[in-house]
């Protein structure tokens, strides 16, 4: 099962729970809970208590959302592909960076300038791209 149907399954779970309601639909809702008229039970301030928790419910989800959509965004770095003695590596252009390249290498071809898709590693001085896919190929780097 891949990382999308796993989420899609999560989703509807969600949904499922936040949209789930009595099957009262023909009874009034001071009728199923006459206790929001009574000022002796406190009626309002029950309200209030349930709105408070449904916005923090609501608050929760969204940084949970948020954070795993951050956390799990994938890498890319462009540039050329070099082959050296200690294996292939690659310059981003963005960062100036070189790292050496390790993982999924099908697709990798030296003096070619494309973008990979994977995980950035700090292994002590080395800078690594753990690559997973080659997501373009813009063809030969020009000198």
């Amino acid at each position: 099962m891949n990382r999308k149907s796993v989420w899609r399954s999560v989703l509807i779970a969600v949904l499922t729970v936040a949209f789930a309601t009595q099957g009262l639909a023909d009874q009034p809702r001071l009728a199923v809970r006459p206790d929001l008229l009574s000022s002796s039970s406190g009626g309002f301030q029950k309200i209030r208590d349930e709105v408070v928790a449904g916005i923090v419910v609501v608050a929760v989800v969204v940084t949970v959302v948020v954070i795993v959509l951050v956390k799990h965004r994938p890498q890319r770095v462009t540039g050329c592909i070099a082959s050296g003695a200690n294996g292939m590596s690659v310059t981003d252009e963005k960062d100036k960076r070189s790292y050496a390249l390790s993982g999924n290498m099908a697709g990798v071809k030296a003096g070619y300038r494309m973008t990979l898709e994977g995980r950035r590693k700090h292994a002590g001085q080395v800078l690594a791209f753990e690559t997973h896919k080659v997501d373009r190929d813009f063809g030969a780097c020009r000198p």
